[in-house]
């Protein structure tokens, strides 16, 4: 079984009219989002990359959020992946969201540690969601709990959340696909194989192994100098757990990045075609730079969607990133960085294209 869901590689290639219109000078709006609904967590993950946040509770404003999710679907926006600075169940109404975003007829997803994802939530979510996608990076109760910063009971509850949420889908006749994702540590190295075999038992879709990315203002400096040069061997024992129903996704492309390679693209051209609303409801260009100004293009409790997009504070944060912003100073693991390979290569194609 491939990774059709192309997991670790990109889909923008599969937009060519929202890029040849970018190509064209457009002014474009975003494909994909990530909205954080709740800034609080109920988990002090070792590896969490916005730690630095500090677990506020700030919760989106859910009426006004309404609004801007229909207008975002009448203006282009294809799919939004709840996630963010803290743990979107926590917010009280995230399943009128998730129904609300569905309504717009935006694609949605949820990444979540699905603790509280129980058979209520399930039965509401799944029909309105493409996937969801729970983080659970240990193997046994003891390690998780030192790793998410949490009770170790969490564990079980998550697994029996994850076989009900499989129930519900297939009773349902549901499309929702249900998966799995462990940050590779060194404290969880070792469990990985059995954690495959939990989330197929649970009835999960896949697993996915990915390397850590450190955020550089995360507080957590323990793994920053992470090496994933050697795990070929732990990547091939992990295909004899696939199944006709069940995948384990290696993300060995993206590791390959530990080995110093450099980036063969020399600006961000990815910006428009994401954004990022954090949970005060400031839309920003790239969830690295949070807290930076030229990265703010506005706050949606005070303009609409389009005031956002086209407005004069948004087009100087492009034009600030064209003249100063060093790829090659980005964090290693850059959600954008295969789309960037590939828009790089557009605009500077190499020579012989047209011998197709």
């Amino acid at each position: 079984m491939s990774d059709n869901l192309r997991i670790d590689s990109h889909k923008l290639h599969l937009h060519p009219k929202r890029v040849a219109k970018w190509l064209d000078g457009e002014n474009i709006y975003p494909i994909y989002m990530e909205l954080s609904p709740a800034g609080a967590c109920n988990h002090r993950c070792k590896f969490c990359g916005l730690d630095f946040a500090g677990y506020k509770p700030d919760f989106l404003d859910t009426e006004i959020l309404s609004k801007r999710l229909a207008e975002m679907g009448r203006l282009g926006v294809k799919s939004i992946m709840y996630a963010g600075e803290g743990e979107p169940l926590l917010h009280k109404d995230m399943t009128q969201i998730i129904r609300s975003t569905k309504e717009a007829g935006i694609n949605v997803a949820l990444t979540s540690n699905a603790v509280l994802l129980d058979e209520e939530k399930s039965t509401n979510i799944l029909p309105c969601t493409s996937w969801i996608k729970v983080s659970l990076n240990a193997g046994t109760p003891e390690t998780y709990s030192r790793i998410h910063g949490t009770n170790a009971d969490d564990f079980k509850r998550v697994f029996n959340n994850l076989e009900t949420a499989a129930k519900v889908r297939q009773k349902q006749q549901s499309g929702c696909t249900l998966g799995v994702q462990l940050v590779l540590l060194p404290e969880n190295e070792n469990e990985v194989e059995k954690l495959a075999t939990l989330a197929r038992d649970a009835g999960m879709d896949y697993l996915v192994v990915k390397p850590y990315s450190y955020h550089p203002q995360s507080i957590c400096t323990e793994y920053k100098d992470i090496n994933y040069t050697d795990c070929s061997e732990l990547e091939e024992r992990l295909q004899s757990y696939k199944t006709d129903s069940f995948n384990v996704i290696f993300r060995s492309e993206t590791m390959k990045i530990w080995d110093g390679q450099k980036r063969d693209y020399r600006q961000c051209n990815a910006l428009p075609f994401w954004s990022y609303i954090d949970s005060k409801g400031n839309v920003w260009g790239c969830s690295i730079y949070l807290g930076d100004e030229n990265f703010c293009y506005g706050n949606i409790h005070g303009q609409n969607f389009e005031e956002i997009w086209t407005g004069a504070k948004r087009l100087e944060s492009l034009k600030w990133c064209e003249k100063n912003l060093d790829p090659q100073q980005c964090r290693i693991n850059c959600r954008m960085d295969k789309i960037n390979h590939y828009l790089w290569e557009l605009k500077n194609p190499g020579g012989h294209v047209n011998f197709i």
